[in-house]
């Protein structure tokens, strides 16, 4: 299932893949791949980007 929040939420930052990526330690393929759905990533991961993106867990990642 497409993250279109983290996508949103990322693009409001003014942030690229590529930025993000550079401030969670992850590669952008990883974000891509979030982004898409076709990752599932760690709870540290998913709290790592949420700082960045000033957001909460249920706000990016929870229904």
């Amino acid at each position: 299932m497409k993250n279109l929040r983290l996508k949103a939420a990322r693009a409001g930052k003014d942030l690229s893949q590529e930025a993000l990526a550079k401030a969670v330690g992850v590669s952008r393929q990883t974000i891509n791949a979030i982004e898409k759905g076709d990752y599932n990533p760690t709870i540290n991961l998913c709290i790592a980007i949420c700082k960045v993106l000033d957001k909460t867990l249920d706000e990016l990642f929870w229904e």
